[in-house]
């Protein structure tokens, strides 16, 4: 059902796509137009995002202090949910969430980009901590608990799952592929699909600041 639902916001729904939340069908129409080009016709009801995607959080990050959904200096964040050494979807969508916080920056907007582990057996406080840096220095990692992580992933509808173990990389997972765009407090704002380039995820999150 989780992997449905986001199905349904990506491919299906007349009020959000491209990671986008429209308020009408008229807007979703404009905005399908322009990037779709030929884009078929859509319901006369607009869908919106779901409100339940989110919440609070207690978790631990790269330096061993507690993190909530609450960023402590008052910024909006990106959060997204994989593992330190991931060489599939995570190298698409850590890089873009840097690219996307350092556009913002040179617009005078300051991001968090958040890294939550699904791994925390490997993503531990000091693995983190050397990892998270390399992708970006503002980027904040997460870990904790299996129960407290298994339960942040349930509240963004996310699954995780090991598929096999490579001899290089060790347990390979599958995961969300979904960037999160949240507000200071932590309240979920809209989804950004991987496959927008990092132009179109920075002008998206720019809406909300």
């Amino acid at each position: 059902m989780r992997h449905a639902l986001l199905a349904v916001l990506i491919a299906g729904a007349a009020a959000a796509h491209d990671g986008v939340e429209h308020k009408t069908a008229e807007e979703a129409a404009r905005h399908l137009a322009e990037t779709r080009g030929d884009a078929p016709p859509l319901p006369d009801t607009a869908l919106p995002l779901p409100g339940n995607i989110g919440g609070p959080f207690a978790l631990i990050d790269q330096t061993g202090a507690e993190r909530t959904e609450t960023d402590p200096d008052g910024h909006h964040q990106l959060l997204f949910f994989g593992y330190a050494n991931c060489v599939a979807i995570c190298d698409t969508a850590l890089p873009r969430m840097a690219e996307v916080t350092d556009m913002l920056a040179a617009e005078g907007h300051t991001l968090t980009p958040i890294l939550v582990t699904v791994d925390p057996e490997r993503d531990t406080v000091t693995a983190l901590a050397e990892a998270v840096p390399e992708r970006h220095p503002r980027m904040v990692g997460l870990t904790g608990s299996e129960a407290d992580l298994a339960a942040l992933r349930d509240a963004y509808q996310i699954e995780a799952k090991p598929v096999f173990e490579d001899p290089q990389y060790g347990t390979i997972y599958s995961h969300g592929s979904f960037i999160y765009v949240l507000d200071p407090q932590g309240a979920f704002l809209t989804l950004l699909p991987p496959i927008l380039g990092p132009e179109r995820m920075a002008e998206i999150v720019a809406s909300y600041l």
